[in-house]
């Protein structure tokens, strides 16, 4: 028994954010250092009533439609976010609420920008067990609320968005092979170091980065993890039709590519469109290029992604 994706959905809140507006909002940037340095063009940004899970439900009912299934069907549900709605129950639960599923095993998986491949990887094993049948599995964030505005080193990187995949039961092959790692000795190169206590919150509050440390870290692990992927299932690189990185930079994702000796027109970019939106941004590229034609059945495609922890993994799937 094999793990197959059955239909993507995704959703972005409100209209695009443009780097000339941020500048006219008062970050102290511009357009053209963002572009340069970034490739990022435009984000979105959710209102302050907009949760993770209200994206949640909006991507996964266009993945349930895709699929041609119900919510009640769907046996499983993973959310990967690193900005949940609250402390506890998990977004997950409450996504399964909105959808009016009673029943399916839910949870969240906290990755950061990996947590998609890792939930991805993680339902793939439930599947391929035989306990389920139909698994849900979401990327959501609303990463505009841990940023600090005035550090336009970050701020200006990242948005919001929910993208979600649901995998059915085949018998012909989808995931054909994952890998996923951490390192925590690296946890300070990307962090939100606050948390709340006695009702206050503690220590720092906002997202802080060391931009050339998490540079090269990507680089390499997300290559040497492309590679093990590929490996474990017998599969060269040079037969990749599609590589479909974590959206963070256009630099790393080139970078990436040129290390897997794949040429730029085998990669989906869509950083430029919608920044990072860690969980969310993989599955948002996936659906976008699925949507205008570029992703057919048939094609091989390889997600991966990295983030604070830190973590990186990579999924190889016959789509």
């Amino acid at each position: 028994m094999f793990a197959r994706i059955a239909g993507v959905g995704s959703f972005l809140p409100g209209s695009p954010v443009s780097n000339d507006e941020l500048a006219r909002r008062g970050v102290d940037t511009t357009d053209e250092w963002i572009v340069t340095r970034t490739g990022i063009r435009t984000r979105y940004l959710a209102e302050s009533s907009c949760t993770s899970s209200d994206l949640a439900f909006e991507a996964s009912r266009r993945a349930l439609e895709a699929a041609g299934t119900s919510a009640a069907e769907i046996d499983l549900i993973i959310v990967a976010t690193s900005t949940p709605d609250y402390i506890f129950p998990s977004t997950a639960c409450l996504l399964q609420g909105k959808l009016g599923n009673v029943g399916a095993m839910a949870f969240d998986i906290q990755a950061v920008c990996s947590g998609f491949v890792y939930a991805m990887s993680v339902a793939e094993k439930f599947i391929r067990s035989g306990s389920h049948k139909k698994a849900l599995v979401v990327g959501a964030e609303v990463f505009s609320r841990i940023l600090d505005w005035q550090d336009r080193t970050t701020c200006v990187l990242f948005g919001d968005g929910a993208g979600a995949v649901v995998l059915e039961a085949s018998e012909t092959p989808g995931i054909l092979a994952t890998a996923s790692h951490a390192d925590g000795s690296q946890h300070n190169i990307l962090s939100v170091a606050g948390q709340v206590c006695g009702g206050k919150v503690t220590g720092d509050p906002f997202l802080r980065m060391d931009g050339q440390a998490v540079f090269k870290f990507a680089v390499r692990v997300l290559s040497e993890v492309a590679n093990e992927c590929c490996g474990a299932a017998g599969v060269a690189s040079s037969e990749i039709d599609w590589l479909i990185p974590h959206q963070a930079n256009i630099r790393i994702i080139e970078s990436t590519a040129k290390k897997l000796g794949l040429s730029m027109d085998k990669v989906v970019v869509t950083v430029d469109q919608h920044g990072n939106t860690s969980a969310a941004s993989v599955p948002l590229a996936l659906d976008a290029a699925i949507r205008d034609g570029r992703i057919q059945r048939g094609q091989k495609l390889l997600l991966e992604g990295v983030g604070g922890g830190f973590t990186w993994g990579a999924a190889l799937l016959q789509f």
